[in-house]
């Protein structure tokens, strides 16, 4: 049987039009068009919740503070506000992602398989082989080469996780910062620079591949 997804949006042409998408793509859809709605639904365990930030009842960072104690699963906003006081303010709430609109319907669903391939790999048990010798052990939060375990610290494996968890994907620096640190962190950017330059140097002295890629001026992206 196939995820499900919850989609929590007043537009209804929208909502329609996401529902028609991803059940072709062979999800089991759930619509509510208001947030109060989105609450009671919610009850119901989806796999995913994409949950619109502007609706008239109950905002989507409402809705997320609402149900964070009760679901488990990605929520992904879905909003035209970018300013950094609204992510911040859906991250503290317990959001997963931003989707910014207008949108490319084909890099949502991406990033919807992104999130779901994600949390199959967080309740999964075993090792999880990138390049043979290579492993990454994403419940035990170890990883190894040749079974000889690298030693990272908390936010070292917190960043290989992110971008392994994404292979080919870019993220800036502002947005490994928004998934890793607190909200109310004090740590700057140039923590991000320093944390990745450690794993790298780790990674060499195991003598694998450092894997994180830098793209000059946009960010890093883990490399198979």
């Amino acid at each position: 049987m196939g995820k499900t997804i919850l989609i929590v949006d007043d537009e209804r042409d929208l909502g329609i039009m996401l529902r028609r998408y991803f059940e072709l793509n062979g999800y089991n859809v759930v619509l509510a068009e208001s947030g109060q709605e989105g609450i009671r639904l919610a009850g119901k365990q989806p796999d995913l919740i994409l949950l619109d930030i502007s609706m008239p009842d109950m905002d989507g960072i409402e809705v997320c503070r609402h149900i964070r104690d009760h679901v488990a699963c990605p929520i992904l906003f879905l909003t035209a506000r970018v300013e950094d006081r609204d992510k911040l303010k859906g991250f503290a709430a317990g959001g997963d992602d931003y989707i910014v609109k207008p949108f490319s319907i084909d890099e949502l669903g991406a990033r919807v398989e992104a999130h779901l391939r994600r949390e199959e790999r967080r309740s999964n048990p075993h090792k999880v082989l990138l390049d043979g010798s290579f492993a990454i052990d994403y419940t035990a939060r170890t990883v190894s080469f040749w079974e000889q375990e690298i030693p990272l610290k908390p936010k070292e494996f917190d960043i290989v996780e992110l971008l392994s968890t994404y292979p080919g994907q870019l993220f800036s620096k502002e947005r490994i910062f928004e998934h890793i640190w607190e909200p109310d962190s004090e740590a700057e950017l140039s923590v991000i620079t320093e944390h990745i330059s450690r794993i790298r140097a780790k990674f060499g002295k195991a003598g694998c591949k450092p894997y994180i890629q830098t793209v000059w001026g946009s960010g890093y992206k883990w490399v198979k």
